[in-house]
């Protein structure tokens, strides 16, 4: 996704960190390159509003439900591999588990 004209932010580096914007988890400076980018760029503007709203929608939704520690841990760490670039495997959902 671009609107094809040059920027200081790449198009896809702004993609790639869109959550990180989105959850404020990054330095100032990148928020503030991240901001300049979606004013010149109107399809990566697009995506970012898109994305704000499912965020939101799920927030308002599911957001009162607490979540179990054992599960933030398992997504959390997939969340790191994958960001790491290591491939991860989907676990075979079909297998029912055999009774002792």
């Amino acid at each position: 996704m671009s609107c094809g004209d040059p920027h200081e932010t790449d198009c896809s580096e702004v993609l790639d960190h869109l959550y990180e914007f989105l959850d404020s988890e990054m330095p100032d400076v990148d928020r503030d390159k991240f901001k300049q980018h979606f004013q010149e760029c109107s399809p990566c503007l697009e995506k970012y509003g898109l994305e704000e709203a499912v965020k939101k929608l799920v927030k308002r939704c599911c957001g009162h439900d607490e979540v179990p520690g054992d599960l933030r841990a398992k997504v959390m760490g997939r969340l790191e591999l994958i960001r790491s670039g290591q491939t991860v495997t989907e676990p075979d959902v079909t297998v029912t588990p055999q009774e002792s």
